[in-house]
């Protein structure tokens, strides 16, 4: 079901939201609502972008439900630091358990090519979400609309700023595909806003630790930042964490970006954030299992226009490759939590 902005503000705050907009049903299908023609057995290796990110392992646990559901078989294989390189010695391990497909969420769009073109050549299907890769014959799970996520993170904080200051982008890792999309778009959007000044991009590389130390030097270098656009789920809460802290640096500095209720709640009530967005990342999950079960079945390929059921998520549609990217299905739109709502929703 697609609503208008104008709907879901309207919906905004109450559980009908949680459930039209987000599925906060579950992600458990039964095997009866899976399409008879996919095949059953299948085992689908899970490479996240690394297996400590508590977003990936909400997005992990949707996938490997939906799997289940099937009869399909998931192993959930990766390292604990968010690179190419710790992502390939799981590739090489779906190819020696002659895996069905991989999903994986890259961690850099052209390093994994080499490994995942072995994959195919050994009859492996891939799906990529959350994190694109630039590699061919495969398909892309994106969260939302990659210029919508990107133009809506400015919009809010604009929104919360009266449109005027410094402020900065505390990221994942450098070289993540979905991160520098959305901040390309980020950057086409602070045009809208002349009096809002982007000031600098730091790296908390999906790491606490990092994000933090980053995060303080940005309060070092400009201590007049009137904003912080976060759009990883550790970045946020990181900072969340430390302005939770240091509640005089809040008169003039405002933090939004891309969230977990359940980690972002606390700080939402308390009045640390005001507002910040996500989507329903089991979902996203379950939504990459589908597209892997069908691939693997064989009934569809990465052609444009080409439809299939993703059980309780309904119907999607494989949209054309667009610059720079491949073929891709959209899960929706990004939907933007306050404290009027927060507290309805548990992922």
């Amino acid at each position: 079901m697609k609503l208008s902005n104008r709907k879901i503000s309207a919906l905004a705050g109450t559980a009908l939201a949680a459930a039209m907009i987000l599925g906060l049903s579950g992600v458990g299908v039964s095997a009866a609502s899976a399409s008879a023609s996919l095949k059953k057995g299948l085992t689908v290796y899970l490479i996240p972008k690394d297996t400590l990110n508590p977003y990936e392992v909400i997005a992990d646990k949707g996938a490997s439900t939906a799997l289940k559901a099937l009869g399909d078989k998931a192993v959930i294989s990766s390292g604990t630091v968010d690179t190419a390189a710790a992502q390939i010695p799981s590739i090489q391990a779906a190819i020696q358990a002659h895996a069905s497909a991989i999903i994986i969420a890259g961690n850099d769009p052209s390093a994994l090519c080499p490994s995942l073109a072995q994959a195919q050549a050994a009859g492996i299907v891939v799906v990529s979400f959350d994190s694109d890769v630039t590699c061919p014959n495969h398909l892309f799970v994106n969260q939302a609309n990659t210029a919508q996520i990107g133009t809506s993170e400015v919009d809010l904080l604009a929104s919360e700023i009266h449109d005027t200051g410094q402020i900065a982008i505390l990221s994942a890792a450098a070289t993540a595909t979905n991160q520098n999309s959305w901040i390309k778009w980020m950057k086409v959007e602070l045009k809208k806003y002349p009096k809002m000044k982007l000031v600098s991009t730091v790296y908390g590389n999906d790491d606490p630790a990092t994000s933090l130390t980053v995060l303080q030097g940005l309060l070092s270098a400009y201590p007049h930042l009137a904003g912080i656009i976060s759009p990883t789920t550790v970045g946020i809460s990181t900072a969340a964490q430390y302005l939770d802290t240091h509640k005089s640096l809040l008169k003039t500095l405002t933090l939004t970006g891309l969230g977990l209720p359940s980690q972002m709640k606390k700080y939402v009530n308390d009045g640390t954030v005001k507002s910040f967005e996500l989507w329903n990342p089991a979902n996203l999950g379950q939504l990459a299992a589908y597209a892997a079960a069908n691939l693997a079945s064989k009934t569809i390929t990465v052609k444009a226009g080409e439809k299939f059921t993703a059980g309780s998520l309904g119907g999607y549609t494989i949209l054309p490759a667009a610059s720079g990217t491949g073929p891709s299905i959209v899960l929706g739109p990004p939907y933007v939590f306050t404290k009027a709502n927060v507290n309805s929703f548990n992922f």
